[in-house]
């Protein structure tokens, strides 16, 4: 599910566990890398419940501040930042995150038994 841009529009209710994909979109100082929208999604108590970590993306020409978001949210939340990756991603980013992502749930639902 995607995070509505509008704050209109209805919030999805993850009810298993998920990882949140972010951009960042912080300025020079750091503040507001994390987005309105994922800030109102997480501050449901039950969609935190269910987040197991975080992907982060960013612009490197930021240094300091390149996927701050994944960092915010890991922080508040106390999950891990499973990735980074520069604006869009490439291909490998794509291949990366998709190995990343099938070993991660393999750990997390093999310590759940």
């Amino acid at each position: 599910s995607r995070i509505p841009i509008s704050p209109d529009e209805t919030m999805p209710a993850p009810r298993a566990p998920f990882v949140l994909l972010t951009p960042t979109y912080a300025d020079g100082q750091g503040r507001g890398a994390v987005p309105k929208q994922v800030i109102r999604f997480l501050n449901d108590p039950d969609t935190r419940h269910h987040l197991r970590g975080v992907i982060a993306s960013g612009n490197r020409n930021f240094g300091a501040t390149f996927a701050l978001a994944g960092d915010v949210v890991a922080q508040k939340c106390a999950v891990p930042v499973l990735y980074r990756f520069e604006l869009a991603g490439t291909e490998t980013d794509i291949a990366r995150v998709s190995e990343g992502l099938d070993r991660f749930w393999k750990t997390q639902f093999s310590t759940a038994i």
